[in-house]
C-alpha cells in the first residue's frame, strides 16, 4: 500500500510530551468475542489507486477473514472524473455533489448500520479542504468511528475546522500513531478515552524468502534495494539516486527498483517530467543501469511479492512530519531491512534496531547504511530477523482483533432493557434538584448549577409529577406539589394575564413576560392539577389561576403553545365538563392545528410546519385529544396520521426511538439525529398513549415502550441515560454519547414518562385479556391516587 501524501497534509514532528499512559493502544489479544454489528464503512476503495484506498480495502477484507459476525458494508467515495468498475460496494458517493452524501447518510441510516467507520483525509471529500464531508456527518445517527490518515500540526482555518466538526461527531477516534494522539489531545482537547491507537495492519508472510522471488524477477544473487509508492517530488528519491555510485561501487551488481506508477494529480498537471528527471539524473551519475523501473500501480498481492525480493527497503522521505506509511509496515512485517528518513512513523515502528534511520538528503548517509548492511550480511540478516518480529505485533489477525474491539467498544454495554421496563425510579434525585423555592432548572453532572436559577418549565412540569407520583409520603408529596404551585402563582402577572418564566437564584424575574410556550405549559400544568390535584384544595386553586391564565392566552398563536394549552383544556373537562373556557380553548386549538397540518402537508412532510422543534409529538397528541373531546372525527384522523408520521420519522432502522434531533431546529424539511433530548421521547410515550386511548391500536403501545426504552439504552449510542436507583436522567444523547449533566427537565422527562407508560401497559394488559375497565380513557396517575 502506498501513502503519498503532499507536505501539507502531515503531522507535526514535534512529540508534544503528553502523557500516553491513558490513551487505549490495541494489540493483538485484546480484542473482544462481542462485537456483533452492522459496520458501514466509507472511504475510498480498490480499484481507486490511493493509499487510502488500499487501506479502505485492507480494512474490509480483514474484518471478513477473520471476523465474520460482523457485516460489512462499502460506501465508496469515487471521483466522477475517473470512473472506475466498483465491485461489492452498498454504494458509491460521488465526491462533489453535496446532495449525494446527503442520499448516502439517508442510506446507511435505514440499513440499520450500528457503526459508521469513516476514512478521513482532506484530499478525498468534496468542497473547500473537503468541507462537504461535515453535512454527512452531521446526518449520521449510528456512532462513528474516524479514521485519521492525516492530522496536522499546523493546520489552515478551514483544516482545523473541519477537523474539529469531525471529533465533536465522532464516538471513538483511530489514529495509527502514537504521535497523532498526542496532537489530537494537545492541540483538539480530544478526550483521551476517545483515542485509539491502531498500528497500521501488515501481511503474515513466512521469513527469508527474497530468494526465491529475486529469481521469479531474474534478480537472483544480486543485492536488491527499493522503493515503493506514487511517484511525486515528496518521495526523495533522487537522494537514493545520487546515493548509488557509492554503493555500486562497493557492490557492482546492486539494483535499485522503483516501483509504482506516477502519481495520477502530478502526470494530469505535468505529464511525466517528474520520473523523466530522476532517469536524466541517473544517466548524469551513470547508474541508468543500477535502476530498474516498475511503471504501474501494484494490487497488493503483487506489491508483496515485489517487496519479498529485496533485500534492503528505502523511504526517503523528506517530510519528517508523514505519521503512515503502509508499505513500511508491509516491509517491516515482511523482515525487509529498512533505511528511512525519521518521520513520524519511522521513528515510532524503526525504533530498537527494527531499522536505520537517515537524514532527509544527505546521499552520503544513504550509502553509508546501505553498505555497511550489504558489507555485513550478518548485521543485514539480524535487522530483518528484528524487523520480522516487529511486525508480528501488527499482522492482519491482529490489527483485525483490534478493529472488531474498536466497533465492540462503539456498540456499548448490551443491557437488559425488558426487565426494567417497569420499574418505579426513585425520587432522590429530583429532590436533590430542589430546595425550598422550586426545583433548580439546570445541573452540572448531577450537581445543582445555582447559577441559573428556576425556571416556570420545569416547576409546572414537577407540579404534574406530585400530582401522580406513588414513590413519595403522601405528607412529603402534599409539600412538593404546594411548592410548585406556589411557584407557578408568583410567575403569573395579573396585570399582564400572564406568566413569566426565569427567576435566578436570587429570587428575582429575569424577565418581565415568559415564552409563549411557557405560558402554554403553566396552562397545561394548572389544567392537569385542576383534576388531579393532590387535594382539593390545590384542586380548587387551579380551577381558578386556569381562568386567569386562560383569558391572558388569547393572543398567543405560537402552535406548541397553543397545543400545550389545549392538552390543558383536556385536562381542566376531566373534573368539569361544560367548562365554557376549556372548550372553547379545545375549539381553537383544535382548529388551529387541523388547519396548519393541512396547509403544511406534502407527500413526504405530513407535518404541521415544514420544521421540526422540540416536543413534537404534542402537536398530535392536542388534535387527537381535541378530536375527541369535541367529536371531530377529521381533527381526530389528521392526529392520528401525523403522530404515526412523526413516529416512522423517529424510529430507527434497528427499530429503536431515535428522538429528532436539536439541530434538525430551523432546518426545513430536515430530520437530524443529534442531539437527541429526553422531552421528546417523553412526548413520544404520551402523545402514543393517547393515541392507544383513542384507538386500542397496539402499535400505539409498542411505539410508546420503544420510546420509553431510549431511556434506558435502547438508542443509538447504546448508552442508560436513565438511573432508576435515583431517578435521575442524563440531559440527552450526542454523537459522542450521553450528556452527563442530570438537568430538571429530563428527571421530568424520564419521570413522567415511567408513569404514562405504566398507565398504558395496565390498560393494554387490561383490552388484552378482555377485563372491562370502568374509565374508558387511560388513567393519567397511579391508581392509588384516583380521587
Amino acid at each position: 500500500m502506498s501513502d503519498d501524501r503532499s507536505p501539507n497534509e502531515s503531522i507535526s514532528a514535534d512529540h508534544g510530551g503528553a502523557d500516553r499512559s491513558d490513551v487505549i493502544t490495541l494489540f493483538p489479544g485484546q480484542a473482544s468475542d462481542q462485537a456483533i454489528g452492522r459496520v458501514a464503512v466509507v472511504g475510498t476503495y480498490v480499484p481507486r489507486k490511493c493509499g487510502i484506498a488500499t487501506f479502505t480495502s485492507d480494512l474490509v477484507e480483514q474484518l471478513g477473514r477473520y471476523h465474520g459476525e460482523l457485516e460489512v458494508d462499502v460506501h465508496a467515495l469515487v471521483d466522477a472524473n475517473d470512473p472506475l468498475e466498483y465491485d461489492g460496494v452498498a454504494r458509491e458517493i460521488v465526491q462533489d455533489d453535496a446532495e449525494g452524501y446527503r442520499r448516502a447518510a439517508q442510506a446507511i441510516n435505514d440499513s440499520g448500520a450500528d457503526v459508521v467507520w469513516l476514512q478521513h483525509e482532506y484530499g478525498i471529500f468534496g468542497g473547500e479542504c473537503g468541507e462537504m464531508v461535515c453535512d454527512f456527518v452531521d446526518r449520521i445517527a449510528a456512532p462513528i468511528i474516524l479514521t485519521l490518515h492525516t492530522v496536522l500540526a499546523e493546520p489552515g482555518d478551514k483544516q482545523r475546522e473541519i477537523l474539529a466538526h469531525l471529533l465533536s461527531r465522532a464516538a471513538q477516534v483511530m489514529v495509527m500513531s502514537e504521535h497523532s494522539a498526542d496532537l489530537l489531545a494537545r492541540l483538539y482537547g480530544t478526550g483521551r478515552e476517545r483515542l485509539t491507537v491502531i498500528p497500521h495492519g501488515a501481511p503474515d508472510r513466512p521469513f527469508g524468502r527474497q530468494d526465491q522471488f529475486k529469481a521469479h524477477l531474474g534478480l537472483s544473487d544480486r543485492p536488491v534495494l527499493m522503493t515503493f509508492g506514487l511517484l511525486g517530488p515528496g518521495k526523495g528519491i533522487e537522494t537514493v539516486i545520487e546515493a548509488l555510485p557509492a554503493i555500486a561501487d562497493h557492490h557492482p551488481d546492486v539494483v535499485y527498483r522503483i516501483v509504482g506508477a506516477t502519481h495520477p494529480n502530478l502526470v494530469a498537471e505535468h505529464g511525466e517530467s517528474y520520473r523523466e528527471g530522476l532517469q536524466d539524473l541517473a544517466a548524469q551519475l551513470g547508474v541508468a543501469d543500477r535502476i530498474e523501473w516498475v511503471d504501474r500501480f501494484l494490487d497488493t498481492p503483487e506489491l508483496l511479492d515485489q517487496l519479498e525480493a529485496c533485500d534492503i527497503y528505502l523511504t526517503p522521505y523528506p517530510n519528517l512530519q508523514q505519521s503512515t506509511s503502509g508499505t513500511l509496515s508491509y516491509a517491516v512485517a515482511l523482515g525487509k531491512a529498512v533505511v528511512s528518513t525519521p518521520y513520524i512513523h519511522a521513528r515510532e515502528l524503526l525504533s530498537g534496531g527494527v531499522g536505520q534511520l537517515f537524514e532527509p538528503g544527505s546521499s552520503q548517509a544513504v550509502a553509508e547504511a546501505v553498505n555497511g548492511l550489504l558489507d555485513r550480511p550478518e548485521a543485514l540478516l539480524a535487522m530483518q530477523r528484528r524487523a520480522y518480529e516487529k511486525g508480528r505485533e501488527t499482522i492482519w489477525p491482529r490489527f483485525a482483533d483490534a478493529a472488531a474491539s474498536l466497533v465492540d467498544k462503539c456498540l456499548g454495554e448490551q443491557r437488559s432493557v425488558a426487565s426494567r421496563l417497569f420499574a418505579a425510579p426513585g425520587m432522590g434525585g429530583f429532590m436533590g434538584m430542589c430546595d425550598d423555592v422550586g426545583m433548580i432548572q439546570h445541573a452540572i453532572g448531577t450537581v445543582p448549577d445555582r447559577s441559573h436559577g428556576y425556571c416556570l418549565d420545569d416547576n409546572a412540569r414537577a407540579l404534574i409529577l406530585m400530582n401522580m407520583t406513588d414513590r413519595m409520603e403522601a405528607r412529603e408529596a402534599d409539600r412538593f406539589a404546594a411548592m410548585f404551585a406556589s411557584f407557578v402563582q408568583h410567575a403569573f402577572d395579573p396585570s399582564q394575564g400572564k406568566f413569566r418564566n426565569f427567576m435566578a437564584y436570587d429570587r428575582t424575574w429575569s424577565e418581565t413576560c415568559g415564552s409563549d410556550d411557557s405560558n402554554g405549559r403553566a396552562i397545561w400544568a394548572l389544567g392537569h392539577t385542576a383534576s388531579r390535584g393532590r387535594t382539593e384544595d390545590l384542586r380548587w386553586w387551579a380551577r381558578g389561576l386556569f381562568d386567569q391564565a386562560l383569558a391572558g392566552f388569547a393572543d398567543i398563536d405560537s402552535p406548541r403553545a397553543v397545543a400545550f394549552a389545549t392538552l390543558g383544556a383536556v385536562g381542566r373537562l376531566e373534573g368539569e365538563k361544560d367548562h365554557a373556557g376549556a372548550t372553547a380553548m379545545l375549539q381553537r386549538g383544535g382548529a388551529m392545528l387541523h388547519g396548519l397540518l393541512e396547509d403544511s402537508r406534502r407527500p413526504d412532510w405530513a407535518w404541521f410546519e415544514c420544521v421540526l422543534g422540540y416536543d413534537n409529538p404534542r402537536l398530535s397528541q392536542a388534535l387527537i385529544e381535541a378530536g375527541r373531546a369535541l367529536d371531530r372525527p377529521e381533527w381526530l384522523a389528521s392526529g392520528l396520521s401525523s403522530l404515526r408520521w412523526i413516529a416512522e420519522q423517529q424510529t430507527s432502522a434497528q427499530g429503536n426511538f431515535r428522538a429528532v434531533g436539536s439541530e434538525s431546529f430551523h432546518q426545513p424539511h430536515e430530520v437530524l439525529p443529534f442531539d437527541q433530548q429526553p422531552l421528546e421521547a417523553q412526548a413520544a410515550v404520551e402523545a402514543a398513549m393517547s393515541a392507544f386511548d383513542a384507538t386500542q391500536d397496539r402499535f400505539w403501545y409498542g411505539h410508546a415502550t420503544t420510546a420509553y426504552r431510549w431511556f434506558l439504552g435502547d438508542n443509538d449510542r447504546r448508552v442508560v441515560l436513565a438511573d432508576l436507583a435515583s431517578g435521575r436522567c442524563r440531559d440527552g444523547i450526542t454523537p459522542r454519547g450521553a450528556n452527563r449533566n442530570c438537568g430538571a427537565e429530563s428527571i421530568l422527562a424520564f419521570q413522567l414518562a415511567h408513569y404514562a407508560v405504566v398507565a398504558l401497559a395496565h390498560v393494554q394488559r387490561a383490552e388484552s385479556s378482555g377485563e372491562v375497565i370502568e374509565n374508558q380513557r387511560l388513567p393519567r396517575q397511579p391508581a392509588t391516587h384516583f380521587r
